[in-house]
């Protein structure tokens, strides 16, 4: 956990986030069902046992995606819809949707308030006690299902409690977090196939093809069949891709024509098929019309993914002509998929693109800007404001080759001046690296 995890605009629940962030603050990181969490939720009368019909996401790209179309699709169609997600870009709220509608703060503050009260100093951590709390709202608030996001792994991680999932879904795998999960990509898939459980069908995404490669397909085979799970595979089992203004979705021998993805990028067919086919596999459980599904596909939402920011402070600064997006991706995956639209755009009108780039101190910089690089002018590095597990500037630009325009400034804005101020012609500026990033400039835009 990082310390902006525990912000938050209200300060009496700042307050008391901090004080959660503190529990077992500097102590090695287990992952497990450890003693404290499991009494904790049994104070809580085992919630995670009293929840709607769940889908389970994991996987290192595309999680938050893959939610955001499967919740666009639903509410769509009519569905009170929980969902879980990690972390949080501005408020901890968004990490909690109940029947659609993020927490407020005066049920999260009852909430914090109770299961401190229920942990009575048992040795939790601040993504246990807050996943205690989160299946509590999700146990008492009526809703006809819970999309669930893992938050580190998946075998290990504390929302794998959940017993008997509707459906599990696993999207594309790279190389993250390997000081807990693994060094090796079919290491880090084998503890994502951990949440696959028996009875319920399990969705695998488009796989980079050095996780292919590695033999994540093998190692996801091998679990499935293992516990006797339909497993469903992009490419063999169901694919999306763009047709035309929209897109073609194929399940099966079954085939539908869409709206193209409302989220940038051409990595977010994958997602969005993800999410199709999750649906088609529960079949009646969760019925969806196709007008649900076209609609799912143009209201989706999901900030700091591929975000064109076209308005707010920070986008006052740029001359006219200049454009601002905005993208959370900081791993290998997601570098080459910024690489991939850097390309589209370059075949688009040729403009300049420029990267200012803030990425935490676990990061791999290299793996992630590599592929950006033969389409950048320059590359501004800036620190995450009030973070201290945020990598130096310094660190940033000493991995970028020559003929690339480096600088380091104190915050993007100060980068975005000195662009402006620079006498280039319009360009584009794409600000990357990390999600804790995207949350100080949508808190600034």
């Amino acid at each position: 956990m990082y310390d902006a995890d525990a912000c938050h605009s209200s300060p009496a629940l700042d307050s008391k986030l901090r004080a959660l962030y503190g529990l077992r603050r500097g102590g090695r990181l287990e992952l497990g069902f450890r003693a404290p969490y499991l009494a904790l939720l049994e104070s809580f009368g085992h919630p995670h046992l009293a929840l709607p019909p769940v889908i389970h996401v994991a996987g290192t790209n595309g999680k938050g995606s893959t939610i955001a179309f499967l919740r666009a699709i639903l509410e769509s169609a009519g569905y009170r819809v929980h969902a879980y997600t990690s972390p949080h870009l501005v408020r901890f709220n968004e990490r909690i949707r109940l029947a659609g509608v993020e927490i407020s703060d005066g049920a999260l503050e009852s909430l914090l308030d109770e299961a401190v009260e229920k942990n009575a100093g048992g040795e939790t951590t601040f993504f246990e006690i807050t996943t205690a709390l989160a299946f509590a709202a999700f146990a008492r608030v009526p809703a006809d299902v819970l999309l669930l996001e893992t938050g580190l792994g998946g075998r290990l991680d504390c929302t794998n409690i959940v017993p008997a999932p509707l459906a599990t879904l696993i999207t594309a795998i790279s190389g993250d977090h390997r000081e807990f999960l693994g060094e090796t990509l079919d290491r880090i898939a084998a503890e994502k196939a951990g949440i696959m459980k028996p009875g319920a069908p399990c969705i695998v995404g488009p796989q980079p093809m050095a996780a292919r490669k590695a033999g994540v397909m093998e190692v996801f085979e091998r679990r499935a069949g293992a516990l006797g799970v339909d497993l469903l595979c992009s490419g063999a089992a169901w694919s999306c891709a763009p047709e035309g203004e929209g897109m073609v979705f194929r399940f099966g021998d079954q085939t539908e024509s869409l709206p193209a993805p409302g989220l940038p990028g051409f990595h977010q067919y994958g997602n969005a098929g993800a999410a199709l086919a999750a649906l088609a596999a529960v079949g009646g459980r969760l019925p969806v019309s196709a007008q649900a599904r076209a609609e799912g596909m143009r209201s989706v939402d999901w900030p700091a993914r591929l975000d064109h920011i076209t308005g707010g402070v920070l986008a006052g600064i740029l001359p006219h002509g200049w454009f601002l997006w905005l993208d959370g991706g900081h791993n290998d995956s997601a570098g080459a998929a910024l690489a991939d639209q850097a390309r589209a755009w370059a075949q688009e009108d040729g403009r300049p693109l420029h990267l200012i780039v803030g990425m935490m101190g676990s990061k791999h910089p290299a793996e992630f800007l590599g592929p950006l690089f033969p389409y950048v002018q320059s590359l501004s590095a800036v620190p995450i404001v009030g973070e201290g597990a945020g990598m130096p500037p310094g660190a940033i630009l000493g991995i970028v080759p020559q003929g690339i325009e480096t600088a380091a400034f104190e915050s993007v804005p100060a980068a975005l001046r000195a662009l402006a101020a620079s006498g280039k012609p319009p360009a584009r500026i794409l600000i990357c690296g990390s999600l804790y990033l995207a949350g100080e400039v949508l808190r600034g835009a």
